[in-house]
């Protein structure tokens, strides 16, 4: 296994924990990384009223939606402490196209934020009863006597599990575990109903008892593949689509132990060789890339114009708050399409017509890549006289957009 030095280990470090290095600066550290972040200052949503005309409803949900996003990602450029709530969004994949109520995905995304660092289990606990994943997962139709197994369902097999480790008598007896939660309209909070819960024995797993919300996460974490899916989701999306080796996972899982601790994990898994390996490359997703960029030229998101911003995002097939299903985002080549190319090339030419002077004459540093590929170096030739053109066609190669 050929093995990164120490600067490009570093480098990789900064990609994969946070959104890249700043031009001028140090490189992060690990418990830097790792740490909570500096405060929040989120915008305010108000929850949205009824309105008997359908388009000034939509337009009113897309303007929060959009103020929404453009927040976002400004934290991302700002905060390295946002590269772990965008992983979580990730995971527990939940699209407004479906809960139709920014104020929702704000404040599951404050969760993602808040208990992403801590243990699992409170984090599941908390998302199990989301309001948003309520509505996103028809949790709200889900009471004694006519239960809705399509959260039960998701939760073992994306969130929890994965494929192949229950049984449908699992999903039917967990989603009776899970009825009652329901959402207010007028609070956007979620709270059990007692008269919608089901409180009857239930047989999961082969464990039969009055299983809660609660007590029903604790026994899916319980299982033995739980662990190892969680982790190994990490390390998918941190470090590589190849899996680590056994006994590297096996630290891995060790560490997360009996507290399900996401720091721990994350620190072990800086800490293996697997993470040196040369060929533990990744295509970076949209909105790495995206916020990478910005962060390299010295802009925020809202420093550009917000719809070509977006519908830039759109096109290469990434928007923050709208993942395409309960699984998330693609990974890999999905990123490399042709169409996505010619989208990654519109949104890099935006970027660069509102870079600093100081970031264009400064490509090296600014986009952190010291050695390029005949191929690249030939294309880089080919621009050198137009500095804006330069950092377009730098950010769109495959040595920038793919992590190494």
């Amino acid at each position: 296994m050929a093995v990164l030095d120490e600067r490009a280990a570093a480098r990789r470090l900064a990609d994969r924990f946070g959104f890249g290095p700043r031009p001028g600066e140090p490189l992060p550290a690990l418990e830097g990384l790792l740490s909570p972040g500096g405060a929040r200052q989120a915008p305010h949503l108000a929850p949205l009223p009824d309105r008997k005309d359908k388009k000034e409803d939509k337009q009113a949900r897309a303007e929060q939606e959009q103020r929404l996003a453009l927040w976002w990602l400004d934290r991302m450029v700002a905060d390295d402490a946002e590269r772990l709530t965008w992983f979580w969004h990730g995971h527990f994949a939940t699209s407004e196209q479906k809960v139709r109520e920014p104020s929702l995905m704000l404040a599951q995304n404050e969760t993602f934020h808040r208990l992403g660092r801590g243990s699992f289990t409170g984090l599941a606990k908390a998302l199990v009863v989301d309001p948003a994943m309520l509505k996103w997962l028809d949790g709200n139709d889900n009471k004694v006597g006519s239960p809705n197994e399509n959260l039960a369902r998701e939760f073992m097999e994306l969130f929890a599990l994965g494929v192949g480790h229950y049984s449908e008598e699992d999903v039917r007896e967990s989603a009776r575990a899970l009825t009652g939660w329901t959402l207010d309209k007028k609070t956007g909070a979620a709270a059990l109903k007692p008269q919608r819960q089901d409180r009857g024995p239930k047989q999961i797993f082969g464990r039969t008892a009055d299983f809660t919300a609660e007590s029903f996460v604790d026994l899916v974490l319980e299982r033995p593949e739980s662990a190892a899916f969680v982790t190994g989701r990490l390390w998918f999306r941190l470090v590589s689509p190849t899996p680590p080796p056994p006994d590297a996972h096996q630290r891995i899982i060790a560490a997360y132990g009996p507290g399900r601790d996401i720091t721990a994990a994350l620190r072990t898994i800086a800490g293996e060789a697997a993470f040196r390996d040369t060929a533990a490359t990744i295509v970076k997703q949209p909105v790495e890339w995206l916020v990478g960029l910005l962060r390299a030229t010295g802009l925020k998101a809202s420093d550009l114009d917000p719809k070509k911003l977006l519908n830039g995002l759109r096109g290469m097939g990434q928007l923050p708050f709208r993942p395409p299903s309960v699984g998330g985002w693609p990974a890999g080549g999905a990123w490399l399409t042709t169409s996505a190319g010619v989208a990654r090339m519109n949104l890099a030419r935006l970027v660069a017509q509102k870079a600093r002077d100081d970031a264009l004459g400064r490509l090296r540093e600014t986009i952190g890549i010291d050695t390029w590929s005949d191929r690249t170096r030939k294309a880089l030739d080919g621009v050198a006289k137009d500095p804006r053109t330069l950092l377009t066609v730098a950010a769109c190669a495959p040595e920038y957009v793919v992590s190494g």
